[in-house]
């Protein structure tokens, strides 16, 4: 039966029924919508419209069922089920007789939806921030494991600057702490209870929604009944974080296979991660990082998705909706997806510290150290800028590096230049000069290493809190 058939004379078409059925897809929040219904039973028994008995029943009922679907591991299957709450509610019938269907009483599966989903947002968020620690900890650790090592920085994809391996990898640190930081910031907004709303214009029902809200873990109920059942910002602002932690990921993996290559050689891909050509016997293709940066479109393709069903809803509910769980899901099982491989592929990655030092000590990523030089000892930062530009224009006529000039060379440009001036262009010194806090001076990375340790292990203490609350 129905949820809805009384006023119809007439079937579905068969093909419009199986096509527009969501429980394909929608069954795997069956775990939200067991638990968001035993909270709406015992708010049922609290208002007096189920007995004691009752509730009991109707709470083993429930609990039959996720034994069900443990048992087989999530795979439950039904060819009439129109949904998950359907699901239940057939399932429940069939254990406990025709009490199941007092558990209808007083709500509306557009409440029941809004809140299954925010639960399995929720726990997403929990579990996607879990696997970010962890991913901050290996690049973390690899930072550490770096040393004094040095490389180029890059601007424009030319060589900059020398700056600390470490250094480089705690830049990605910081982009995914930031990712972290707004899947909570998401979670705090999302943390309100649907329940109680009814279909748009609230219960039927006396139920305590702050009963309700308190037994799922939320923060309280929501504000507006047509709003709740409607809303599906929460969604929206969850896919678009993990869209942006994609494109994190994707710069990563960019940067990653441009320095494998052998141009760079800067990164010797891990072979557990990488695979060979069916024609040329040589290669060792990276393909993990390649697929990092593939699925980062199917990440932005959700949210561009969602937002375009969401655009032009009027309120409240609208079948639409139905089609926000797709994309949800997909991005969430995407995101959960990557991460773990990301922590492995850095885990198990070499890195070539010869020659990233190497390519750090020349093609003049000396020179701003050398306009220091002059700035330090008093010519205006403007015109050392232009001084240190002849010299390097010089260095090419006489291809040499900066530090091969001749004192002679140097005070044709500015008299001021003597013997020190070498001794500021050594790559410990360039590195040095830049000790500022977020700097590459390697005293200011040894503290950027121990914040980026202390940040993450308050991050893991939030998720287990969450865990354990």
């Amino acid at each position: 039966m129905k949820m809805w058939s009384g006023r119809f004379r007439q079937s579905l078409d068969p093909q419009f029924e199986r096509w527009q059925r969501s429980f394909d897809f929608d069954r795997r929040l069956l775990h939200y919508e067991l638990a968001a219904s035993g909270a709406h039973a015992r708010a049922l028994k609290n208002a007096g419209v189920l007995s004691a008995d009752e509730l009991i029943g109707i709470l083993q009922g429930l609990q039959q069922i996720g034994e069900m679907a443990a048992a087989s591991q999530g795979s439950v299957e039904d060819e009439e089920a129109e949904d998950v709450h359907h699901f239940v509610e057939k399932q429940l019938v069939s254990r406990i007789g025709e009490v199941g269907y007092k558990l209808h009483s007083g709500r509306s599966r557009n409440e029941q939806i809004a809140t299954d989903l925010r639960l399995y947002v929720r726990a997403a968020i929990d579990e996607l921030r879990s696997e970010l620690a962890d991913v901050c900890g290996a690049f973390t650790d690899r930072a550490e494991q770096a040393g004094s090592t040095s490389m180029p920085a890059y601007t424009h994809l030319q060589r900059a600057e020398p700056v600390l391996v470490a250094h480089w990898l705690l830049a990605y640190v910081e982009m995914f702490l930031r990712d972290a930081d707004r899947l909570a910031d998401c979670r705090k907004r999302l943390n309100v209870c649907p329940l109680g709303s009814g279909a748009v214009a609230g219960a039927t029902l006396s139920l305590d929604r702050a009963f309700m809200a308190n037994e799922l873990e939320f923060d309280g109920p929501t504000a507006n009944s047509i709003d709740a059942t409607s809303d599906r910002d929460f969604v929206l602002e969850f896919v678009s974080t993990l869209s942006l932690l994609g494109l994190h990921l994707s710069r990563w993996a960019e940067e990653m296979i441009i320095f494998s290559t052998q141009e760079f050689g800067f990164v010797h891909l891990p072979e557990a991660y990488s695979t060979g050509s069916s024609a040329m016997p040589q290669k060792k293709n990276p393909d993990l990082l390649e697929l990092v940066r593939g699925k980062t479109g199917r990440l932005i393709g959700g949210a561009t998705t969602l937002m375009i069903t969401l655009k032009g809803l009027p309120l409240a509910y609208n079948k639409d909706l139905q089609e926000t769980q797709q994309p949800l899901f997909d991005s969430a099982d995407t995101a959960l997806g990557l991460l773990p491989q990301v922590a492995g592929w850095m885990k198990a990655v070499e890195f070539d510290h010869q020659r990233m030092n190497g390519a750090a000590q020349s093609g003049f990523m000396n020179a701003w150290a050398a306009a220091t030089y002059l700035v330090n000892r008093g010519v205006p930062s403007r015109l050392a800028h232009e001084q240190i530009g002849k010299a390097v224009k010089l260095c090419v006529d006489k291809n040499c590096e900066l530090q091969d000039l001749t004192l002679h060379d140097l005070r044709t440009l500015n008299p001021i230049f003597d013997e020190s001036f070498r001794d500021c262009l050594q790559p410990s010194s360039v590195l040095a000069i830049h000790d500022v806090v977020g700097g590459t001076a390697p005293a200011r990375v040894r503290q950027g290493i121990a914040a980026a340790r202390k940040k993450i292990d308050s991050l893991r203490e939030e998720v287990n809190f969450h865990a354990h609350a």
